[in-house]
Parts: structure tokens; C-alpha cells; sequence
């Protein structure tokens, strides 16, 4: 049997502290990349942005596994499962990782040209985007699955403080990469857009090993390769089971996100810039409501998984309320300090305008991605994830991406318009995931006996 921990005793701060520093300082390292490529080329700025879309693309892919393993293992351990069967999930996301990993790399180097060519870009902008996106998107999507892949595994145990300290680690390798990349110090070349890609790249081996070395320290998480080749078909369904669906979710989300954006490249540069700009600076509000949130889907998996469900049910509204506090205070402060935050992103005076219209607006986007959240969190971590996949697939383009098209483009709204149809989604969608939580309908769709 495995080692027998009460993991649902686990404090709810001890999960949410080292994810959300962990996500505050990958956010910020992100931004640290935006103002580095802003001092080289707003071009590349707005071709970063566009890829990395896509590179979040390949990311949910990934994450259709190891959320699927992480779901699986956190009810595995809750139900108290043997080890046997817990390496088994482990092993089965590794297989399907390294060849699905294999498979992507060669779509991203030998597509890419084609994928952005239906766009409508500056021929400086269509150059960056593409050096980023085969460099990292493709050459070192291996590393970036493995990681993902560690890392779910390792956060499925509770072990979030070694996840937070690997993200450090390979963050700070990512912002002196592209320092050395981009100013040239001790002489080395300016590499400009390929030396960045190039040093996200290397943040992602770094990760992988890490991740690998806190795995192997930590003796109550299993995850070995001795028998991988025996892994039985069950554990694979099991993984699929959970993680198609789960992922599907974030994966329209993605998709429509990408529809969006196109419709905005219409609009010019200055509007793609200020779309970049403005979502990087709300990754530093809605960062807590993403740590309550992945700590709340580990929590109902480990509840759900030793059949208290009574327990789970409370304890998710009280979640909510936090997070939504957390995200509404966030959006104040940043509103009330937004020009000189602006400021360190652009002087372009256009640009500047449109992120700071933006953020005003992003109040209303703030309060429903809250929600979305919390409850879609504990859905997931209950094995109930059709319900958001469905619901989510119909909300992304009925509400987010018809709504803004008809706002931004029809009526004239510009940015604006897309913002209030991204609102309109993300808090509709939240009070349908609050209300299928209050039905206690995912109490049905447990994983383990």
C-alpha cells in the first residue's frame, strides 16, 4: 500500500502559498521577457504574443495527461491505492508524453509557415513569430512536456514548494538567457528573438531536471521506469478518461483565445501590442485565484477520493470567496497605479491609452474568471469534467467569440469590445459552474472505489 498520509488534512495555505509564489514569479519573469523585447522591438513584442498563444496550445495538450494523472493520482491516494498502481498512472503519462511530445515537434517545424500565413502581419512581425515559435514551440517541446508532466505529478502528492522552488530556478535561467540574448554583455552576440526562444528552451531542461531530482528525493512519490513496458491498458483509459475531457475545457478556451486575437490583428499592431500588454499585467491579479484553484482541485480529488464529500462541498464555497476577494482587491490596486505600470511597458502614447481603457473593463472579466476558477477546480479534482467541457465549448463561441466580434468589429468598440465579450463569457460561464457545484451532481462521477 502506499504510505499512508492523511493528504486531505493537508493545511489549504500550505498547498496555495508556494503555487501562487510560484505563479507570481513565473508571471513576473514573463513580464521581465515582455520589457526585455519591448526595449529590442515592439514587432517582436506582438509576434511573441501571437505564438505564444500557440505555444499555450501545446501546452493543454500536455496538460490533457498530466491533469489526467494529477486527478487520478490525488483520488488514488485519498482511496489509499497500492504503489503498484500508483507508478502505473505515473508511467502511463510518461509513454503517452514522449511520443506525443515527438509528434508535435515536427507539426510546429514543418507547419508553422503555413500557420502564420493566415494571418494578416507585418513581415517583420510574421519573421519573429516564426523564429520563436520553432525554436521553442518545436525543438524544445519535449522538455516542456516532461516538465509539465513532473511537475503534476509532483504537486498531486502536495509537494508545491519543490514545484515553486523548480520554477524559480528555471525562470531565472529563462530572464539571464535573454538577457545574454538581447544586450550583448561580455561581448556575445545580440541573438534578438532566436537567443529567447533559445533561453526558454533551456529553462525547460533545467526544469526537467529538477523536477526529476525532487521526485527521486521524495521517497513517498512513485514514479519509476523499472516495469514501464508492463504498464496495464486500464491505466491509460484512466488517464485518457480524465484528461480529454478536463483538457477540452481549457483547450476551447485556448482556441477561442487564438480566434480573438486574429480578429484584433486586424486592428493593427498598436491593438495586438495593447492586448499583450494588458494581459500581462492581469496575470498579476488573477495569480492567487490561480493557486486556490489548482490547490482546490487537488483538495476534492483527495476528499472526493476517501469518500468525504460533505467535507469538499463546504469547503469549495469558502475557497471561492477568497479568491474572488483576492482578485477584486488585486484589480483596485492595479487601477490605481496603472500609468506607471503602463509606463514600464510602452511610451508609445496609443498603446497607452488602450491598456489603460482595458484594465477599467477588466473588473468585469476578473470576478467570472474567479469563479471559473474555484468551481471548475473542484469539479475536475471530483472526476466530474464533462459538464465544464460542454458547457465551456458552448461558452467560448457562442458568448466570448460571436459576442466580440459583434462588439469589437460590427458596432465599432474596437479592443473595448472584444473586452466586454471576454467578461461577458468568463462570468456566465463562472455562475453555471457555481451552480453545478451547488447540484452536487459530480458527487456521481468518482473515480475509485
Amino acid at each position: 500500500m502506499a504510505q499512508n498520509k492523511n493528504r486531505g488534512a493537508l493545511p489549504m495555505l500550505k498547498l496555495t502559498l508556494p503555487i501562487a509564489m510560484e505563479q507570481f514569479f513565473r508571471i513576473l519573469v514573463s513580464s521581465v521577457d515582455t520589457m526585455m523585447l519591448s526595449s529590442y522591438s515592439n514587432e517582436a513584442v506582438a509576434a511573441v504574443g501571437l505564438v505564444s498563444q500557440y505555444v499555450f496550445f501545446l501546452t493543454i495538450i500536455f496538460s490533457v495527461i498530466g491533469t489526467g494523472c494529477s486527478i487520478v493520482l490525488a483520488q488514488y491516494l485519498g482511496a489509499e491505492k497500492s504503489n503498484d498502481e500508483l507508478n502505473h498512472i505515473a508511467q502511463a503519462g510518461a509513454i503517452m508524453v514522449f511520443f506525443i511530445s515527438l509528434l508535435l515537434t515536427a507539426l510546429v517545424i514543418f507547419g508553422t509557415g503555413w500557420l502564420l500565413g493566415r494571418y494578416q502581419l507585418e513581415e517583420s512581425v510574421r519573421h519573429y513569430a516564426w523564429q520563436y515559435f520553432v525554436i521553442y514551440g518545436g525543438c524544445c517541446c519535449f522538455f516542456n512536456a516532461f516538465s509539465l508532466l513532473q511537475g503534476a505529478i509532483l504537486r498531486s502528492y502536495g509537494y508545491t514548494t519543490e514545484a515553486m522552488i523548480v520554477s524559480i530556478a528555471a525562470n531565472l535561467t529563462n530572464v539571464l538567457g535573454n538577457a545574454l540574448s538581447l544586450y550583448g554583455w561580455f561581448g556575445l552576440p545580440v541573438l534578438g528573438v532566436p537567443g529567447v526562444a533559445g533561453a526558454s528552451g533551456l529553462a525547460m531542461l533545467v526544469s526537467c531536471i529538477l523536477f526529476f531530482f525532487f521526485i527521486r528525493r521524495r521517497r513517498d512519490v512513485i514514479f519509476h521506469i523499472h516495469g514501464i513496458t508492463k504498464v496495464p491498458r486500464e491505466a491509460f483509459k484512466l488517464v485518457l478518461k480524465v484528461g480529454v475531457p478536463t483538457a477540452g475545457e481549457s483547450l476551447s478556451y485556448n482556441v477561442s483565445q487564438i480566434t480573438v486575437m486574429a480578429m484584433i490583428s486586424t486592428l493593427g499592431t498598436y491593438a495586438m501590442s495593447a492586448q499583450v500588454y494588458t494581459m500581462t499585467i492581469l496575470r498579476f491579479v488573477f495569480v492567487a485565484a490561480i493557486a486556490i484553484g489548482q490547490a482546490t482541485q487537488i483538495k476534492s480529488g483527495y476528499f472526493v477520493g476517501a469518500h468525504q464529500n460533505d467535507v469538499v462541498y463546504k469547503k469549495v464555497f469558502r475557497y471561492q470567496l477568497v479568491a474572488t476577494a483576492c482578485s477584486m482587491i488585486m484589480i483596485v490596486i492595479v487601477n490605481l497605479i496603472k500609468n506607471p505600470v503602463i509606463g514600464i511597458f510602452t511610451k508609445i502614447p496609443e498603446v497607452h491609452a488602450l491598456v489603460s481603457t482595458l484594465l477599467l473593463y477588466s473588473a468585469y472579466i476578473e470576478f467570472g474568471r474567479s469563479l471559473n476558477l474555484i468551481y471548475i477546480g473542484g469539479l475536475k479534482g471530483s472526476g466530474d469534467v464533462r459538464f465544464p467541457v460542454l458547457y465551456g465549448i458552448f461558452s467560448n463561441w457562442t458568448v466570448q467569440v460571436l459576442l466580440s466580434y459583434i462588439l469589437g468589429i460590427k458596432c465599432g468598440l474596437g479592443l473595448v469590445g472584444f473586452w466586454l465579450g471576454i467578461g461577458t463569457d468568463e462570468t456566465t460561464r463562472g455562475l453555471v459552474m457555481l451552480w453545478r457545484w451547488k447540484s452536487r451532481r459530480w458527487e456521481k462521477h468518482r473515480l475509485v472505489e
